[in-house]
């Protein structure tokens, strides 16, 4: 039976980095992307990322998409929300960044928790996998019949880790919904099923999770972990990074050495999976 792993308060946590974007908008397959290429401004090496809940417009999340552009891709990040991400002021207003969490009185956490229901849920329910799995399906299938376009990779965060994983299943087998990319790069996916969105993983998957990710336990890990490697023809990884939160990839405070070395470290990991299997 699969176990759905879902999302606590620390999801909603982290900081904002500085920095400006240096890509652009245009509208693809119907949807507001943003884009940034590499300096050649090559297709051959295609990445989409599949943000977390805090969409597309997220300062931390393009800083990354022109990141992967230097390494040599042609990134595309789309609003798979639809314009409903959730506001960039919850996360620096409602909850600390990262390395405050420990610092919280037993009051202080309980208003926390109680605030997670209240606001995820509902989003949740408009952006479950019925709604949001046929977008990403159709973006992939949009990029797919792109002039220049050879392979296509999926990075996602958080909420959007578990949908690259998803797309590492490769084409669908439902009519009209075909999707599937070459190879993914997943950081501390949230509302995994395990073993059920592990079992169909048929294209190259390298995740990264950290040890206090309060969503994805030493438990769930190992059976992550168990899952993949019965899959000995398949190339995969999982690596586990020390004493990293739920979505230290993407929203590390960069005030801690600590945590920027493992964001960067995680960054690597994706764009090395990446240079390596969209070859």
């Amino acid at each position: 039976m699969s176990e759905n792993i879902g999302m606590s308060s620390c999801c909603l946590s982290g900081a904002v980095h500085e920095g400006k974007p240096s890509g652009r908008t245009d509208t693809i397959g119907g949807l507001d992307t943003y884009i940034a290429e590499p300096k050649d401004g090559a297709k051959t090496k295609t990445v989409v990322i599949i943000s977390d809940i805090f969409g597309w417009e997220f300062p931390n999340t393009r800083l990354l998409a022109d990141a992967y552009a230097a390494a040599g891709f042609y990134v595309y990040l789309p609003d798979f929300h639809t314009g409903d991400s959730l506001p960039i002021s919850f996360l620096q207003n409602v909850e600390p960044p990262l390395k405050k969490q420990a610092e919280l009185t037993i009051t202080e956490k309980a208003t926390n928790a109680a605030v997670v229901p209240t606001t995820l849920g509902p989003w949740l329910v408009s952006h479950r996998e019925a709604v949001s799995k046929p977008l990403i399906d159709g973006f992939i299938n949009t990029l797919r019949t792109t002039p220049g376009t050879h392979k296509i990779g999926a990075v996602g965060f958080c909420w959007g880790g578990r949908y690259a994983i998803l797309q590492a299943h490769g084409p669908s087998q439902t009519p009209g919904e075909i999707g599937g990319v070459d190879a993914a790069f997943a950081a501390h996916p949230s509302l995994v099923a395990v073993p059920g969105d592990f079992d169909p993983v048929s294209k190259p998957l390298s995740i990264a999770f950290g040890t206090k990710d309060s969503l994805v336990d030493e438990k769930t890990r190992g059976g992550i972990i168990d899952v993949m490697s019965k899959k000995t023809e398949l190339p995969h990884e999982i690596r586990i990074y020390d004493d990293q939160v739920h979505g230290f990839a993407l929203r590390s405070d960069w005030s801690s050495e600590e945590d920027k070395k493992a964001m960067d470290e995680a960054t690597r990991q994706g764009v090395e999976w990446l240079s390596k299997y969209l070859a």
